[in-house]
């Protein structure tokens, strides 16, 4: 499996990952009728590095790379991660993640935070805690899941920084 840059020729392929992903609801807090247009512009933000996860000439998941805030708090990344249906249990968002944090790393990023991981994505959670990340927040029923009805959202952060031994 190989993670590139994305392209303009590599949209219709995206398209097909953030369309079930959005359309159910269940793990991205964006709207579930959200065009494809508007997907899209979502996904290719001016702010955002894009890249696509192949594997056989086939993607199978994408990821956007941008800086958390800007001034003060430029210096912290964030990423958003979608892989596609027919990919998921095959580490594609776990190798999404490890490119995520050497290329974060690399562009002088200091560490990576996730702002709103819903709690109900129980593997995404975990993955996320074996790539590095703690949960250092939680929003109580910040998230409107379509059949749980409302449940919390996490923020979860990692240093890119390496820390010295502890005595």
């Amino acid at each position: 499996m190989d993670i590139r840059a994305a392209t303009s020729a590599d949209t219709d392929r995206i398209w097909q990952i953030l369309a079930p992903t959005i359309r159910a609801g269940e793990t991205y807090p964006l709207p579930r009728d959200m065009s494809r247009d508007e997907a899209l512009a979502d996904w290719f933000a001016p702010d955002h590095e894009v890249f696509v996860a192949e594997q056989d000439g086939d993607i199978v998941g994408t990821y956007y790379l941008r800086a958390n805030q800007r001034g003060g708090g430029s210096h912290v990344a964030n990423c958003g991660y979608m892989t596609a249906p027919w990919a998921t249990g095959r580490g594609v968002a776990r190798l999404m993640c490890q490119h995520s944090l050497a290329s974060a790393a690399a562009r002088g990023f200091r560490a990576m935070q996730f702002n709103f991981v819903v709690s109900s994505n129980e593997r995404a959670v975990r993955l996320w805690q074996g790539c590095g990340f703690d949960i250092v927040g939680r929003l109580p029923a910040a998230f409107s899941h379509p059949t749980r009805g409302d449940v919390d959202a996490l923020v979860m952060y990692r240093s890119l920084v390496p820390q010295p031994p502890q005595p």
